[in-house]
């Protein structure tokens, strides 16, 4: 006994020094987002607690608004090694990330918080496969957003002509179904293209649309939790590979489901502020859905399902099991809508 114990005295110190010998890691985590969004912070403590977890040798700084480079590139900064772990829509891509597009079908979940856990927990059997040339750490939605715009609109016909910016791909599909026409502009370029009169309305959540300016360029309200956006948090994939097997476990602890929550948390309880607010605003009108209406409103939907088994089918995954998988998890965590 005494002899094991002096072992793990003669150890102990072999085994701190090899955790003080690991390199210093610097991250440059890039967001697209303006640093007024509650994202940034939790970003910021996400990296925080790295640096705690990994005895300061994995330090991060955290550049909004574009810093870097542009929304629609993030996924690729990260993959080519311009930053080093990027916030991504994988919906501002059509048709390159089919499998997760499942989480971006309207009316699909109840709000961010379980929404979060459910699509996250579904996606980590396919991020590999899906997105194979970065480190995949978590995925997340934002809290149920709706349709804003400068004409009122009410019901899915009503779409028909207008000029439409998307929050996602498959939103997108939708407006196309239902005769309107899609204007591509990311979350920082919306408001331009309302002003210019490029686009005539616009799918996002509630708050943004004050940190992004919106709420001055649109007056009418689609009063239904119709969408979310589905996002990735990932890593450039030669950096995760270069850091030591410690410093490994300290991101792989931080690329989970519960992170992908505490991260997202404070942004979902953000956007389900903005409704009231935006009620408090003068010259601003809420479209009131009757039960049909909302029907109507689900009933449009349907044809994006088919779509979307045909395009995952095409890159070689089962639809229906993929279905079955978030439809388990979205049992799991009560994220129904």
């Amino acid at each position: 006994m005494k002899r094991l114990l002096l072992a793990l005295l003669f150890l102990l110190p072999l085994i701190a020094g090899a955790q003080a010998q690991d390199k210093p890691v610097a991250l440059k985590i890039s967001l697209w987002i303006p640093a007024s969004l509650p994202l940034v912070p939790a970003y910021t403590e996400w990296g925080q607690s790295m640096q705690q977890a990994s005895g300061g040798t994995i330090q991060s700084t955290v550049f909004p608004s574009e810093m870097l480079g542009k929304a629609f590139d993030h996924y690729d900064m990260a993959r080519d090694g311009i930053v080093d772990v990027a916030y991504v829509n994988p919906g501002y891509q059509p048709g390159r990330f089919p499998i997760i597009a499942l989480g971006q079908i309207p009316f699909t979940f109840r709000d961010g918080h379980s929404g979060t856990q459910a699509i996250d927990a579904f996606y980590r059997k396919y991020a590999g496969k899906e997105m194979k040339d970065v480190h995949f750490c978590f995925a997340f939605i934002h809290d149920p957003g709706t349709l804003h715009s400068r004409v009122r609109i009410a019901t899915p016909a009503d779409l028909k002509g207008v000029k439409v910016r998307p929050a996602q791909s498959t939103v997108g599909e939708m407006v196309t179904l239902l005769g309107g026409t899609n204007v591509q502009a990311s979350a920082p370029e919306a408001r331009g293209a309302i002003e210019r009169g490029v686009a005539d309305a616009i799918f996002f959540p509630w708050n943004s649309m004050f940190n992004f300016g919106i709420d001055k360029v649109v007056k009418y309200h689609l009063d239904v939790p119709l969408y979310t956006s589905v996002f990735v948090t990932v890593m450039n994939k030669a950096k995760y590979e270069a850091m030591s097997p410690a410093q490994k476990k300290v991101v792989d602890d931080h690329c989970t489901t519960e992170w992908a929550e505490k991260v997202a948390g404070p942004w979902t309880d953000f956007e389900a502020a903005g409704r009231e607010k935006m009620r408090q605003q003068a010259g601003h009108e809420f479209v009131e859905l009757t039960d049909a209406q909302v029907a109507e409103w689900r009933a449009s939907v349907g044809p994006l399902f088919s779509r979307w088994k045909d395009s995952v089918k095409a890159v070689g995954t089962d639809p229906d099991q993929a279905a079955a998988e978030l439809k388990a998890a979205i049992a799991k965590y009560e994220a129904a809508k």
